[in-house]
């Protein structure tokens, strides 16, 4: 549970195609009031989810992208046709259109200490990674700290922020930003092994690319705290379709549709869960899996390689299943 969300009234004020997948919106509080942000910070957002006149209203997450301007805030949502729908809904929308938004929250925070930076940004998961390189950018003027960017998507139309980038960062000699494109890999150990000791990697994208990076900072024998990350989503190694849910300790046996996370129904039907993120990097939302009758489709980036393997947990925020799997909750009785 978390209930320490503050909701305000606001409207669409501007909308801007990026790429062919990729829309940005602009988002300015009815109040005018417009609270201030750091790297990596966070809007939620409340949409309508499903077909119009059939669809309930669900709360994403979108990185709010760039410096803070005292107006409004910039998100940006790549539509995805199979996903849950609320990029569809998010597409959806229209300039006034209204809807409640947070204020925005930190939770991929950027330390400005250490003597070097990589930032490695995979598709969508540039937006987080805009504001960060337009502080270092600051850093680089006056100290000279090397700051290097690396920006991947599969084609050159889905590079959506590199012009605002290059702006942010061409200017300094100790900064850049590289664009890759297509299938060929980047050479994480090469691009690591040129960062300075002590220096930072933040990095946001596809979970097979974070999963790359991680395990070349691990071969490197880098201190893993300074290894940042934060993931979209995946998109899993299954369909996404519907699946069933028991659970014991409540007597509850539940379907999770296709348009509906584990944790969304587990919600839905009273069971009390804990959660943060919701993007399958806290682990809080984490629970005991008593048997499957199917297939876990892991998709978080907090249990191991060796965790998911064993089908012993599950992170409810964002994992799925095939089949049929039974769960245990938190929740004891107060007398047993």
């Amino acid at each position: 549970m978390k209930s320490d969300i503050h909701w305000m009234p606001a409207r669409i004020s501007a909308i801007k195609d990026l790429s062919p997948t990729v829309r940005e919106f602009v988002i300015t509080p009815e109040s005018g009031e417009v609270a201030s942000h750091e790297p990596g910070a966070h809007l939620q957002v409340q949409v309508l989810v499903g077909a119009p006149g059939a669809g309930r209203m669900q709360n994403r997450s979108y990185s709010v992208v760039g410096a803070p301007d005292g107006r409004s805030w910039r998100i940006a949502v790549k539509r995805l046709d199979d996903g849950r729908g609320g990029s569809l809904a998010m597409w959806r929308l229209a300039i006034g259109d209204r809807l409640l938004v947070s204020e925005p929250q930190s939770h991929f925070g950027l330390d400005l200490t250490a003597p070097g930076y990589l930032l490695v940004a995979g598709g969508i998961g540039i937006t987080p990674l805009v504001y960060m390189a337009q502080r270092l950018a600051a850093l680089a003027e006056r100290g000279g700290v090397p700051v290097r960017m690396l920006y991947g998507a599969r084609n050159e139309s889905e590079l959506a922020y590199l012009p605002e980038l290059r702006a942010a960062l061409a200017p300094h000699p100790s900064a850049s930003v590289q664009a890759h494109t297509g299938a060929a890999p980047i050479d994480f150990a090469a691009e690591i092994a040129a960062l300075p000791a002590g220096g930072q990697l933040y990095t946001c994208g596809p979970v097979p690319m974070l999963e790359a990076v991680k395990r070349a900072w691990a071969a490197a024998g880098r201190p893993q705290a300074d290894l940042r990350f934060e993931t979209f989503g995946s998109s899993g190694r299954l369909p996404t379709q519907a699946f069933e849910v028991r659970i014991p300790r409540h007597g509850l046996a539940i379907t999770v549709p296709a348009g509906s996370t584990l944790l969304e129904a587990l919600e839905g039907a009273g069971v009390q869960t804990l959660w943060d993120c919701r993007r399958g990097e806290c682990g809080l939302c984490a629970m005991d899996v008593l048997a499957v009758d199917g297939e876990i489709d892991h998709r978080d980036v907090f249990l191991s390689e060796h965790e998911k393997a064993s089908g012993r947990r599950i992170c409810a925020c964002v994992s799925r299943a095939v089949g049929t799997i039974t769960l245990d909750s938190a929740w004891r009785p107060d007398n047993p």
